[in-house]
């Protein structure tokens, strides 16, 4: 074979192997580039749902502050409510112990005036009714004798 032949085969040989290198390379340019984008893609989602994280993180700390506000606010309520109810409780027992005491100064100034369940003996009982539970006063059988209830 011919010298020139020869050179020609290695020239074309070199230039197809540079040209494979610069298709290479360009290659790895591109796929570096598109894994760049990925990346940044990722980055982007990543934030974004770091950001809803946030958020949702923000809204569950708020709906338990409010839970547990409601809850303390519920507390009070009751326990103000027992204290209420423990005083009138008191309120009644001195109401009843006066009662009692004055049944008996009753009973001692003018015996046998009340019959022997505490009630005068003309029917009315001490609570403003009479003994078969209508309502004494000015009240006929027409007129509401109760009152509003609070709540």
């Amino acid at each position: 074979m011919d010298t020139w032949v020869i050179v020609l085969i290695v020239v074309v040989v070199v230039a197809l192997l540079a040209a494979l290198a610069l298709a290479m390379a360009k290659r790895n340019r591109i796929n570096g580039a598109r894994k760049r984008e990925q990346a940044r893609d990722h980055l982007r989602e990543a934030q974004l749902r770091a950001t809803q994280a946030e958020k949702e993180q923000a809204a569950a700390e708020e709906q338990a502050a409010r839970a547990r506000r409601e809850r303390a606010e519920v507390e009070e309520r009751t326990r103000l409510a027992e204290q209420e109810a423990q005083e009138r409780a008191a309120r009644a027992g001195e109401h009843a112990s006066a009662a009692e005491q004055l049944r008996a100064k009753a009973e001692k100034l003018a015996p046998g005036l009340a019959d022997q369940h505490g009630r005068p003996a003309d029917g009315r009982a001490t609570d403003g009714h009479t003994t078969d539970g209508r309502a004494t006063g000015a009240t006929g059988p027409d007129q509401p004798t109760g009152g509003a209830t609070r709540r």
